[in-house]
């Protein structure tokens, strides 16, 4: 069991180190966001193997905290990135907002 668990943990340091090149290599802010949320992935993935091998269930609740502070992370961040590019579309800096079908329309009396 030992020779499974230093296996395990050396994977996930090895993952986690490679998302740390990325992350400090770059070269664009989408590859930064795409490793800092691999890197997310890989801290969840380390403390479930850690609560599973110790069978300790006190490390659930941070699990989940970090879990979700990947998917909140990776959504604003797309939102902004989104943002921006709607607004290079249009070359003069103005906001397009949402797309036609998206907006709620009011109906007139």
């Amino acid at each position: 069991m030992m020779i499974v668990s230093s296996l395990l943990y050396a994977l996930i340091g090895g993952g986690a180190l490679l998302a740390l090149v990325r992350l400090a290599r770059g070269p664009s802010l989408l590859d930064r966001v795409v490793a800092t949320d691999t890197l997310l992935v890989i801290i969840a993935a380390g403390l479930a193997v850690h609560a599973a091998l110790q069978r300790d269930p006190t490390l659930v609740p941070v699990l989940v905290v970090v879990s979700l502070l990947a998917f909140v992370g990776s959504v604003s961040v797309a939102r902004y990135i989104g943002g921006m590019l709607l607004r290079s579309r249009t070359g003069d800096g103005s906001d397009l907002g949402l797309p036609v079908a998206a907006e709620v329309r009011e109906e007139q009396p």
